[in-house]
């Protein structure tokens, strides 16, 4: 199971949120790319990265560290946050990057997706935010009545590369993740699982890899900036 640190970019800088809200940003590095190195010192095979502006403005806004970070770091990256067509989706993997991410529009224009996955092979996730098992979008201030599991089942024939699963309830909360709900969501679909909120611990990781069903990974983001839990130490244990 992959660990995927997590870098959520909020004005520039690399920021959590709580439970999605923009106003509740704690900042942990005003330089974004020197974070990424230090997650790549520490051995990591993925990042994780959040356009938190982009989210909500549905068109790339912090490019410019994103492209930082693509530039410095030789580990594959994946992107969300703002990426809502064609012309985006291009620009940003031609730029180096491994995967993107598509949320929103997952919901308000599957066939974007569809035709996104078919054109970049491996290169396409989908990502299902969810608060009580239904669908939030742009940048989780909307809510929908899309059940998170129909939307991971709808698109088993797309050749998606990965679905991110992510409990807006537990994002950013150090409460653990919902392991029942992922791991339903991961037995539910072919399609590789990701699993996203609330990994605060050791613990909470191997969890997740001892769930039952066979996650791609997890993302953690504020248990490693708050020290709660050493990357090292867990990609060691996970490796294991």
């Amino acid at each position: 199971m992959i660990l995927y640190p997590a870098i959520d970019l909020k004005d520039g800088k690399a920021v959590r949120l709580l439970r999605g809200d923009m106003g509740a940003a704690t900042v942990f590095n005003d330089d974004p790319a020197a974070q990424a190195m230090e997650f790549v010192a520490a051995g990591c095979d993925w990042l994780h990265l959040v356009d938190l502006n982009g989210a909500f403005a549905g068109a790339p806004v912090n490019a410019a560290p994103v492209e930082a970070i693509l530039k410095q770091c030789k580990i594959p990256a994946q992107l969300g946050g703002g990426i809502r067509d064609m012309a985006t989706i291009e620009a940003w993997l031609s730029k180096g990057l491994a995967r993107v991410i598509l949320g929103t529009v997952a919901v308000e224009n599957p066939a974007l997706v569809r035709e996104a996955a078919r054109a970049f092979p491996g290169q396409v996730a989908v990502g299902i935010d969810a608060r009580n098992g239904l669908v939030a979008t742009k940048g989780w201030a909307e809510e929908t009545d899309v059940d998170a599991t129909d939307l991971a089942r709808s698109f088993e024939d797309a050749g998606v590369a990965a679905i991110i699963y992510t409990d807006i309830n537990r994002d950013g909360a150090m409460q653990g993740p919902n392991v029942e709900a992922t791991a339903a969501l991961a037995r539910a679909v072919s399609i590789p699982v990701i699993a996203s909120g609330g990994v605060s611990s050791l613990v909470d990781l191997l969890a997740l890899r001892d769930c039952g069903a066979s996650l791609n990974g997890a993302i953690s983001g504020r248990a490693l900036y708050d020290g709660a839990l050493d990357l090292a130490e867990a990609l060691a244990a996970l490796r294991d």
